[in-house]
Parts: structure tokens; sequence; C-alpha cells
């Protein structure tokens, strides 16, 4: 019987299936990209599979022309990873871009996916981000002759991996083989810590501004609450957080200051 080896690497038991719907948008954003867009998106399975779906080095080639040799792009990455050689190819082509190359993983860059996030000059990911890095695998169909050699071919893209990582994060390779060997995922800020990423993505300050109101007006709720339990009246409760300079947290002038010594006052009735 002949021997198969077909090199892959995938996020563990996560599997990739868009449904046609989700594959019209990213053919979409795909033919934006090739509009002149400086965004590349990888935002599936990494290699074409039987349907014809996937990021191959071919696309991203096509973006990169279309983009330009000189020009600053961004790579947007959400992928399980896939076929190694894919992986490896694109790498390549992002890492000899005359440009510089800002890679975001805006949801997790696993397996083969993270081979190409280290191609960026700047990467950055996610708060709810993942990296996922492990060794390869591969389906084998043959004589122990066959699997023994599989073996060591599987072992020659581990090593290739390793010292990727390696030359990127700074780490040692025993250190980097143990992740492998353990399928690990690291989160925004353990990537940070240990050189796989050098920053959050950027979270538009809007967001935290809206995020921070709704804690307050939660706060306030809660206290007004338990003033009501206390027997306060709508008006005492009210004439109280006036008292204590607490204004409704959904205002937009709600100044943080004010706020903070206008809560220990609130707290402070409650104590009473």
């Amino acid at each position: 019987m002949g021997k198969t080896i077909l090199p892959l690497l995938q996020a563990g038991e996560f599997k990739s299936r868009l449904s046609d719907s989700v594959m019209s948008r990213w053919q979409k954003v795909h033919a934006e990209t090739l509009a002149g867009d400086n965004v590349v998106s990888i935002y599936d399975v990494i290699g074409s599979d039987f349907f014809g779906e996937g990021v191959t080095a071919k696309r991203i080639s096509a973006a990169l022309r279309s983009i330009g040799e000189d020009k600053d792009i961004v790579v947007a990455i959400n992928s399980p990873g896939g076929d190694f050689f894919e992986g490896a190819a694109i790498y390549n082509l992002l890492a000899q871009h005359k440009g510089h190359v800002t890679v975001k993983v805006v949801g997790m860059a696993a397996s083969a996916a993270s081979v190409i996030a280290m191609a960026g000059d700047t990467i950055e990911v996610s708060k709810v981000g993942f990296f996922m890095v492990h060794n390869a695998w591969a389906c084998v169909c043959g004589n122990r002759n066959d699997l023994e050699k599989a073996g060591d071919t599987l072992g020659k893209l581990d090593a290739s991996m390793r010292e990727l990582y390696v030359s990127r994060t700074g780490l040692e390779a025993k250190v980097v083989s143990k992740m492998m060997d353990s399928e690990t995922w690291l989160g925004a800020d353990e990537a940070i810590e240990q050189g796989f990423a050098d920053a959050v993505i950027e979270v538009k300050q809007t967001d935290l501004e809206r995020s921070d109101k709704k804690a307050k007006a939660l706060a306030r709720r809660t206290i007004e609450v338990a003033l009501a339990k206390a027997g306060l009246s709508r008006s005492e409760r009210e004439e109280v957080f006036q008292k204590a300079g607490v204004r409704d947290a959904i205002e937009p002038d709600v100044q943080r200051d004010a706020d903070v010594e206008g809560w220990s006052e609130v707290l402070n009735v409650l104590r009473s």
C-alpha cells in the first residue's frame, strides 16, 4: 500500500465550515481588499479545501499586488489554521512585503495561522483574542517505514515552527517545544508577556466611556434600591444623591472625581 501524508495544522478539534452567507461576505471583503484597501483579511481556514474555500497564498499574493509592494498593510486574522505549507507561503509573502505589516488577531490565530501572524512587524491581539501553538499533525497511511518517514517529516515541520517562534519571541527553544507539545492557548496578556504579540488592539474611547456610564448607572440603581428598602421616599432618595453631588450616570458630563466623593457620602448615609 502506498503512503499518504497530509501535513495539517489546525486548532485541535476546531473545524471550520463556513455557511454560504458567511462565505459570500468574506468574498466581498476580499474583493474590497483587491479594490485597493490596505486591509488583508484572513477569516477562514488556511489552504483550499474540497469546496474551494479557504485562504491561499495565491489570494494573498493577488491582494498584495493590488495594494502595492511599498504600502503599509494591516492583516486581520481569525483562523483555526490549516495547511502548513500554505501557511508558510503566506508567512513568507507577508515577511517580504516592503511596507510595514501590522497583524491584528481579531479572533484567533491558531496553528498555521499563528505562523502567518509571526510575519507582522507589529502584532496586536484583541483583548478577547487568542494564539494557539502546537505540533504539526497529519493523516498517514502505509507500512512501518512509511510511518517512520512521516514522523521524521513532521519533526522537521515542528523544528521549523519552533525556530520561527523562538526568533520572534526570544523564548528558549525548550520552552517553545514544551508549549507546542502541550498545544498551548495564549490569551492577549499572556501572548504579549511571552512575546507572541506586541500590544492589545486599542478599543475606541467611546466604547470605554459607554461601559463606564453603564457601570455608574448600575451602581446608582443598586444604591437607590438599598435606600428605598431603608424606607426613604423617591424625593428623599433624590435629595440624598443631590447632596452627595452624584448626578445621573447617563449624563454626558459626569465627572469622575465628583462621583467618587459623592458615592462615598451616599454609602455613609446607608451605613448610618
